[in-house]
């Protein structure tokens, strides 16, 4: 189980990185005159995404879950696909990129990258890995957990996103 331990923390690491891009592109987006909305729902995404590290690590360990390697392996592709379309994500919106929702009047809209095939495909990202990650070795009811409570959270901040977007000008991006 010690490589689980270790994937799972390389994922927190991950959460650590992101949290770090995201505070740079705050201050950039604060300093073109960005503004801030659905501030009340990002405690709840900080303890959901905590809580799915934590769980999967604890499910692990205390229900003795197996790593199956079929299925295993297959989950751990995943994890690293849904890695590579956050970053992706990242790179495309640059400075833009927030844990938060900020948008910047008179930007324009972001169409390309993984945007041109998706609204919020970083969300895909959030919704795979989430999934995935706990099924690498087989917590299932972390996986299911996750799942349920991020289909809520999104439905939140998809509509927060969406809101903001729209009364933007021009559809600047968050």
């Amino acid at each position: 189980m010690w490589w689980y331990t270790a994937l799972v923390l390389a994922v927190g690491f991950e959460r650590v990185a992101e949290l770090l891009v995201a505070r740079r592109s705050a201050r950039w987006s604060l300093a073109r005159g960005g503004t801030e909305t659905g501030r009340g729902h990002y405690p709840a995404m900080v303890a959901l995404h905590t809580g799915l590290l934590a769980g999967a690590l604890a499910e692990t360990a205390l229900a003795g879950r197996p790593f199956v390697p079929a299925f295993g392996w297959t989950m751990v592709g995943v994890v690293v696909a849904a890695q590579a379309l956050r970053w992706w994500c990242i790179r495309t919106l640059g400075p833009r990129w927030n844990t938060r929702v900020i948008v910047v009047p008179g930007l324009p809209l972001v169409t390309g990258g993984p945007y041109r095939l998706l609204r919020h495909p970083n969300y895909v990202a959030v919704a795979a890995e989430g999934l995935a990650l706990p099924l690498v070795h087989g917590a299932w009811v972390t996986a299911l957990a996750f799942t349920g409570l991020n289909a809520v959270l999104m439905a939140v901040r998809i509509r927060c996103e969406n809101t903001a977007l729209g009364a933007a000008p021009a559809g600047a991006p968050a």
